[in-house]
């Protein structure tokens, strides 16, 4: 088995234009790691120095992993992580 990662709109122009892709289980900043190998620029866009950027929210099954172990929450086989844009601005 493997990991289902759901890729947000602004990020499937660099996957090719995948809604969805496949990778190894492992902790969230290694599975971004895994998908900068596959999709060369995804990781800069997510992450910097290893820690998951502040605009980019990231779900392990519909859980922030803000309040599981951050970047190193593990994900097994069989999870589905969610990459969510912060989306800011409204009406002033």
């Amino acid at each position: 088995m493997s990991v289902k990662v759901r890729i947000p709109t602004p990020l499937q122009r660099v996957t090719g234009g995948k809604a969805e892709v496949e990778t190894a289980p492992g902790k969230v900043i290694d599975i971004v790691g895994a998908l900068d190998k596959a999709f060369p620029g995804i990781a800069e866009r997510i992450s910097e120095g290893g820690k998951i950027r502040r605009f980019v929210n990231i779900y392990v099954n519909e859980e922030d992993i803000r309040f599981l172990q951050g970047e190193n929450t593990a994900v097994k086989d069989g999870d589905e992580l969610s990459i969510v844009p912060a989306i800011a601005g409204g009406r002033q």
